[in-house]
């Protein structure tokens, strides 16, 4: 059920929001908990309900091995193994759902086998939910702030479903206490409205930004698939409007997850801080999927060593977090490469920190706006580079539009680019005539779209900048226009899935 549904829209979120508030109000507040668990199940369900199995009996174990850890003292022989036990078990699932076809695809490819077995559907949210289970356990393993929670108290926290499917991944210690404050399904009038503005915002990023970029790169990235060889401005628009897709699409998906949880009296951790106006790969990461980079940091970086052991053990611990970054997003060697180049990223800006902020003069030089501006651009080409391996749908696609982006393949203007502006084709083709995707009128109108498309998309940033210090009013009456545009955009076309569906 997407966000973007007329069903959810419509149906479910009306009726288990009213459900919610008025359990709240006139029983208890553990009627209230139960009508969210059971909204939520309905909503996992209704993708596919056989693996409400797979969700609930993984809620089971987690909160059994969880509680057993609070309760044997420390030094205690089954601690250990319990703790192990947990771990593996949630590794071992994503292991079977997530990467079992890519491990048999491997072996087959090594080996010359072929291995006959069924094809396993991965399950939406399992990276998600595992991720929080593992979080649970570890703190549970360290005596780590771990409240007294009731399994009513840890299903829900596991299984809400705004933050369910894709996101973000919420600390069981900034969740679970909310579900026994005053505001838990009694908002105030301001967290009710300021919910309503940023669902709204999310909906128009996803369903008219992401949505209206999706053709040009599902476009773009498969006649690259397919063989066809992009020059140097056709690679740069695939890129770019992946990168608008992507962003439009998760941010969005979290902006809906998030003022979904202020209906409800919950709030829920910021995922994205205008990540594409980063001035370093450091910096991408603190405003780029928030809550994975803190995951990642606390639970796999800092385990690892951190930077405790010295300047190459630190490089090394950065890579092996970002290259089971790249694994946790999809079973594919191409997600592998795009956390290895975010890993080696991270390792070069570390270093070059370290060396440049001992120079004489370096914290002056570093905070011109000249010096800012290259690093803008830097970290934005080096995000870009990154893109296209996250997003190809093969390894030899993503080499493919590679060489363009980095101008191997020739540098081709459009015609109709060079008559807007009074050139001639000549002084601008590089490549071989009648290579370009955008020889043709279709394919040149879907440029404009996409440059459409991202002119609405600064639009909306600059909308969320002057929100954060606006009143309530203010808030309302941007709700109120961007629900028009939605409206009179949008509804009455199909949406797609969220891309974060797939992890």
């Amino acid at each position: 059920m997407l966000f973007s549904s007329v069903p959810f829209l419509v149906y479910f979120l009306p009726v288990t929001l009213i459900g919610a508030l008025t359990l709240r109000r006139w029983w208890n507040v553990e009627a209230c908990k139960l009508w969210l668990l059971g909204a939520s199940a309905v909503f996992y369900g209704y993708w596919d309900w056989p693996y409400l199995t797979l969700l609930f009996g993984s809620i089971a174990v987690n909160f059994f091995i969880g509680r057993k850890l609070d309760l044997l003292e420390d030094g205690h022989p089954q601690r250990r193994m319990m703790f192990i036990t947990g771990i593996a078990f949630n590794l071992g699932l994503l292991f079977v759902f997530k990467y079992f076809d890519f491990f048999i695809n491997n072996i087959e490819f090594m080996f010359g086998f072929d291995i006959n077995v069924f094809k396993i559907v991965l399950p939406l949210g399992i990276s998600f939910f595992t991720f929080q289970q593992i979080a649970f356990l570890a703190d549970s393993n360290k005596r780590k702030h771990i409240l007294n929670y009731s399994f009513i108290d840890y299903a829900v926290f596991i299984s809400f479903f705004p933050q369910l499917i894709a996101g973000p991944i919420v600390h069981h210690n900034d969740f679970v206490p909310q579900l026994k404050e005053k505001r838990f399904a009694r908002p105030t009038g301001e967290m009710f409205a300021a919910g309503l503005t940023i669902i709204i915002i999310g909906l128009f990023k996803k369903s008219v930004l992401a949505d209206g970029l999706s053709p040009t790169v599902d476009l773009m990235f498969g006649e690259a698939a397919a063989g066809a060889t992009l020059t140097l401005l056709e690679a740069w628009l695939a890129t770019l409007a992946f990168a608008g897709q992507i962003y439009f699409d998760f941010s969005g998906y979290s902006d809906i997850a998030v003022g979904l949880g202020l209906l409800f009296g919950l709030k829920m951790p910021e995922n994205f801080a205008a990540p594409y106006r980063s001035t370093s790969i450091i910096d991408f990461w603190r405003r780029w999927h928030i809550t994975l980079s803190t995951f990642l940091r606390d639970y796999l970086y800092i385990p690892l060593g951190g930077n405790r052991h010295g300047r190459a053990r630190r490089y090394i611990n950065l890579m092996a977090t970002m290259l089971l970054g790249g694994l946790w997003h999809g079973a594919a060697w191409t997600f592998v490469v795009w956390g290895g180049l975010h890993g080696a990223y991270l390792a070069v800006n570390h270093l070059f920190n370290s060396v440049a902020m001992r120079m004489r003069g370096a914290e002056r030089f570093f905070a011109s706006r000249v010096t800012k501006l290259a690093g803008w651009a830097l970290t934005f080409w080096a995000v870009g580079l990154a893109w296209i391996f996250f997003r190809a749908e093969s390894f030899d696609a993503a080499m493919n539009i590679a060489a363009g982006y980095l101008g191997f393949n020739g540098v081709y203007a459009p015609p109709q680019l060079l008559a807007m502006f009074g050139m001639v084709q000549e002084s601008f083709d590089f490549a071989a005539p009648g290579t370009s995707l955008f020889a043709d009128k279709a394919m040149w109108n879907e440029l404009l779209a996409s440059t459409g498309y991202v002119l609405l998309g600064l639009a909306v940033a600059l909308s969320q900048t002057a929100l954060r210090g606006s009143q309530r009013g203010r808030l309302i009456i941007v709700a109120l226009v961007v629900g028009l545009v939605i409206q009179a955009v949008f509804f009455g076309k199909a949406s797609e899935e969220f891309i974060y569906f797939q992890f």
